[in-house]
């Protein structure tokens, strides 16, 4: 389906509304550069703002679509896995694939989840939290209790971040500060039983926060249960206004069976089954983050942020993708160590308000992957030992300028280096890192305020891509070092308010890769390949709504395409072909209603369209993946401190299902050669929430 950029569609779904608090007063005079005069987010849920002026590192100085849910959405959620809440906010894809705990992601900007390319740098608290490959098993000690809010940031003007930052970013902030005791149990369909309780203290400038949470499910197919529990501490001291310091525990533990992938014809026909040859199938994953923070502020126009942390990833997995392949235990060990700190200033220069802004990360990875070939979780051989390092580096330089009150502009630049080694155990060999070089971005943002309620924006940027585990390195018989791949983009958009209860923002964007470098999943040395050159571009029309007091609704459509504009040599027929599993069409929405102060009412759905399944574009395969699912909440406090919530998800009880090409699928045992992973069908949840 092919769209004109003059030409965006115009139906939308609804649903609950951001309402930001209102500003603090500044505290610098006057205007200054980088503060909430510009205004180009987009919010879901209640929004809490601590500060009327951009602090360092903040994204506040970012002139791009950004997205932001509230606290209190998310604490309402009832979810498997916290990555399931991002597809609440707009253009974002969730990619479910139902296998114990490689359970799923999200993505967003023409990227797909299938874990080749993992263009979205995930940060929590602040802290980075990618694996090496960029995937997101860090997200899974999250639990919804603790959030208070989630930001999406799109594009590539953003020079905050490097590594995975290839379409954007995401940060999930947990709840710090205050003082709260809160206790939320549920259970519901599919044996589903969770308990999270949360805490925070707050005396004399020392704040406590604490976390447990423990959810257990049967799953809804055979073999599919699994047990999650987590553990948080944040302890942070602020002697006085303009310092704190902190740190921050977490841990978590999670074991699932999988279900396994079902040929087309028993997916139809019995989707809740597992095959026998899954039946040793699972995982067991061990996550762990600790950090340390400072923030100071050394006068009203001056400020620092800086944080040191330590991730570490301890992953074992049995899987069997198909009768045809051998079981693998796939083993992963990841320690990973960071540092990053920026530098905030603001002044005026003739009258003109600036803000500028240095900062940089340095990040040091320790790696191990290991494979073996397994027979019901018995070890016949091994495939992969491998050792390596990677040690990523960046600085940036971002300056904002309002030389008027309706004009900002914002030029940045980001520099990278990667170092690191790679070693075979199996084979005795050590292989240097690519000689990647420096890696510039250089980045360009303008807001225009021509009236109050209008803001048109506009940037410019390039990320930047390198190869993940062994793709990252000069190993033979490859001889000549690869060069990063280089995404430049642009977005140009405007948010309005045109009358009191409705804001919408509409946006235009572009990406191009320079030479696309995508995993090759099941590679026993597990290396990349080239894609070629890519081009990514869409249409996103977001819309809140609030026309009566009770009544809060938002919906938003994304139109979008991925294709290959220059073939590698080796596929030269893949020209002009789309990219596997991006579908063109994107839609969220829903309406939340307070029909009485006790009372709570919320509508929500999320969709897309279908999509190739490979680069081939087969039409004797066809398109899979179109879905629409709606889902309802209601819920009463019969006491101020008591809340009693009954929520269905998938209501029409839809089919729908994850689908990938399978070339290990013979015609003798199915007419298509792919695997399925049929999603839930409709699920209730009674939760009791107590505020003591």
């Amino acid at each position: 389906m092919q769209i004109s950029w003059g030409a965006l569609p115009c139906a939308l779904v609804f649903a609950m509304p951001a309402q930001a608090a209102a500003p603090a007063p500044s505290a610098a005079p006057g205007p200054v550069a980088g503060s909430d005069t510009v205004d180009t987010g987009f919010s879901i849920g209640e929004q809490i703002v601590v500060s009327a002026r951009s602090m360092a590192a903040s994204s506040r100085n970012v002139l791009t679509s950004i997205d932001r849910m509230g606290g209190d959405v998310a604490q309402n959620a009832n979810v498997n896995y916290a990555w399931e809440l991002v597809g609440r906010l707009p253009g974002v894809m969730l990619t479910n694939f139902n296998q114990g705990t490689t359970s799923g992601k999200f993505s967003f900007r023409g990227f797909n989840g299938e874990g080749e390319i993992n263009a979205v740098k995930l940060l929590i608290d602040g802290v980075p939290a990618n694996s090496n490959d960029g995937n997101m098993p860090y997200i899974d000690s999250v639990f919804p209790l603790d959030i208070a809010g989630i930001e999406v940031v799109r594009g590539t003007s953003d020079p905050r971040y490097g590594l995975h930052a290839i379409a954007g970013s995401a940060n999930i902030q947990t709840r710090i500060g205050g003082n709260y005791l809160e206790g939320k149990v549920s259970g519901g369909s599919f044996d589903t039983y969770e308990a999270q309780a949360v805490a925070g203290i707050e005396r004399g400038g020392f704040s406590q926060n604490y976390l447990a949470a423990w959810r257990q499910a049967g799953g809804w197919r055979d073999h599919g249960a699994l047990t999650r529990g987590s553990l948080a501490g944040k302890w942070f001291f602020r002697p006085n206004d303009t310092l704190r310091v902190g740190a921050i525990a977490r841990w978590y533990r999670g074991t699932a069976d999988e279900p396994g992938y079902l040929t087309l014809e028993n997916a139809a026909a019995h989707p809740r089954m597992t095959n026998a040859y899954n039946q040793t199938d699972g995982d067991t994953r061990t996550v762990a983050q600790g950090s340390l923070h400072l923030d100071a502020t050394f006068s009203d126009s001056l400020d620092l942020t800086a944080k040191a942390y330590a991730n570490r990833l301890r992953d074992d997995r049995y899987v069997k993708f198909s009768a045809a392949t051998s079981q693998q235990r796939r083993m992963t060990d990841e320690d990973h160590y960071g540092i990053s700190g920026a530098l905030h200033w603001h002044t005026h220069v003739a009258g003109t308000p600036v803000m500028a802004e240095l900062g940089g990360d340095m990040q040091w990875q320790d790696n191990v992957s290991r494979r073996y070939n397994t027979v019901a979780r018995v070890v016949s051989a091994q495939t992969r030992d491998q050792a390596f390092t990677l040690d990523v580096g960046g600085i940036y330089g971002l300056l904002t300028l309002e030389p008027t009150r309706w004009l900002t502009i914002s030029p940045a630049w980001r520099l990278d280096w990667v170092g690191g080694t790679f070693h075979n155990r199996l084979a005795g060999t050590t292989a240097p890192i690519n000689a990647y070089g420096t890696i510039s971005q250089p980045k360009l943002q303008v807001a225009i305020t021509p009236v109050d309620q209008v803001t048109l924006y506009g940037n410019y940027g390039k990320s930047f891509q390198i190869g993940t585990g062994s793709g990252a390195y000069l190993i033979p018989p490859r001889t000549t070092n690869l060069a990063p791949s280089i995404n430049a983009g642009w977005e140009a958009g405007i948010k309005l308010r045109p009358m009191a209860g409705i804001e919408t923002r509409v946006a235009l964007w572009l990406q191009d890769a320079s030479g696309e470098i995508k995993r090759k999943l099941n590679d026993p040395l597990g290396d990349s390949e080239n894609v070629g050159a890519t081009r990514r571009r869409g249409v996103d029309v977001q819309v809140n709504l609030k026309p009566v007091k009770a009544v809060s609704a938002w919906g938003a459509l994304s139109w979008q395409t991925s294709r290959i504009r220059v073939a590698d040599p080796a596929t030269p027929g893949y020209l002009g072909h789309e990219i596997d599993h991006v579908p063109h069409w994107l839609w969220s929405g829903g309406v939340d209603f307070a029909p009485a102060a006790r009372w709570r009412l919320s509508l929500w759905g999320n969709g897309q369209s279908s999509y190739w399944l490979n680069a081939v574009n087969d039409p004797a395969v066809g398109k899979f993946g179109q879905y629409a699912v709606f889902n309802a909440e209601v819920a009463f406090r019969p006491i101020d401190k008591l809340e009693l919530a009954l929520t269905g998800k998938n209501l029409l009880d839809r089919r729908y299902e994850y689908v990938w090409y399978d070339a290990t699928v013979t015609a003798a045992q199915s007419r298509s050669p792919t695997s399925h992973s049929p999603a839930e069908g409709l699920g209730l949840t009674g939760s009791a929430r107590v505020r003591f």
